[in-house]
């Protein structure tokens, strides 16, 4: 199970950079090249959608099956083991969450950087005319 969530840490992680490296000023001589692979990145990036609804089917899953620990029917030992397990579920929501919206960013980035190249090629074209 630790491995999905290595690869999804891997693609958040991946995602991020991408979106970083669309909106540092002074990379306009790499955007193209940086445009191209992004656009080509993004229908294999889409998979992230599902497996994160998997993944957070996981979580609910294991939280409505998680043994309870109230009152004086547990040990300590047992006490701290379902906390440790209720932190690593939380953690793993917030990497869910990181994943998607970074998704989303590295789209709606992307969109934008597209079609402001565009709009500004068209201004260059009307410019040329006149």
């Amino acid at each position: 199970m630790a491995l999905e969530w290595v690869v999804l840490g891997y693609a958040a992680g991946a995602e991020a950079i991408m979106v970083l490296l669309l909106t540092l000023p002074g990379l306009d001589g790499l955007r193209k090249g940086l445009v191209a692979v992004t656009r080509n990145l993004l229908k294999p990036f889409l998979s992230v959608v599902p497996f994160c609804l998997f993944l957070l089917m996981d979580i609910y899953w294991k939280y409505e099956t998680r043994p309870k620990c109230e009152g004086e029917s547990c040990t300590p030992s047992e006490h701290l083991r379902h906390q440790k397990s209720i932190m690593k579920s939380q953690r793993n929501a917030l990497l869910i969450v990181a994943a998607l919206v970074f998704y989303w960013l590295l789209y709606s980035v992307t969109h934008l950087v597209v079609r402001i190249e565009q709009l500004n090629q068209r201004v260059e074209r009307l410019k040329s005319r006149e």
